[in-house]
């Protein structure tokens, strides 16, 4: 829970981000850019964390890991890139 209460305090919502790679879990392809609305309020975990998306005209979660954050404010840049590194230990 620690990680999912340090992304939504930080994360400035909306912002735009950049699909890094596609995943079997999500319709998003490789380069796609996509607005990042908000946290479900699904149960996250240590290695998994999901992000509400607007996506052809609808909402849906997808996973933190696989978006890059685009021209956003430095704390939400910081967020993302925490994330990614602690996924990456």
């Amino acid at each position: 829970m620690g990680w999912h209460a340090y992304l939504n305090d930080t994360l400035d919502f909306p912002f735009e981000a950049s699909c890094l790679t596609e995943r079997e879990e999500s319709p998003l392809k490789e380069g796609e850019t996509v607005r990042v609305v908000g946290m479900p309020t699904t149960e996250p975990t240590l290695r998994q964390q999901f992000v509400i998306i607007e996506w052809k005209n609808r909402e849906l979660g997808v996973p933190l890991k696989q978006l890059e954050p685009v021209d956003t404010s430095s704390t939400t840049e910081q967020a993302i890139a925490d994330w990614h590194y602690w996924l990456e230990r």
